[in-house]
């Protein structure tokens, strides 16, 4: 697994090469997946966390790694995590015990 920092150079390169194409269906929905995690009725931090437990079920690394580190960002603590992932697994099953460890290894990273 890529390291945190290369992660991030990738999915900005990328994202940026994406957008840059200029494609309103594909820039429409990224504007919309930005708007869903402004805070409203619930706040930024809850949503982050709503993020993460169905990045867990759906089995994307690549989004449980952005929404660890989102959470991270937005001051979920260690024992929040830890509940997060309990959610995760119970929703999703054994199948997501894989994620649920390189979740961890993020984790650790960042903290």
């Amino acid at each position: 697994m890529a390291d945190l920092d290369d992660f991030n150079a990738f999915r900005t390169k990328m994202n940026d090469t994406i957008l840059g194409a200029g494609n309103l269906t594909i820039n429409r929905f990224f504007a919309l997946d930005n708007r869903a995690y402004e805070a409203g009725a619930l706040g930024t931090k809850q949503k982050e966390m709503l993020g993460l437990v169905a990045s867990m079920v759906l089995r994307c690394d690549d989004c449980i790694t952005y929404h660890v580190v989102r959470c991270h960002e937005e001051g979920v603590t260690r024992e929040e995590f830890l509940e997060i992932f309990s959610v995760g697994l119970v929703v999703g099953g054994s199948i997501v015990i894989p994620h649920l460890r390189r979740a961890m290894e993020r984790l650790e990273e960042l903290t």
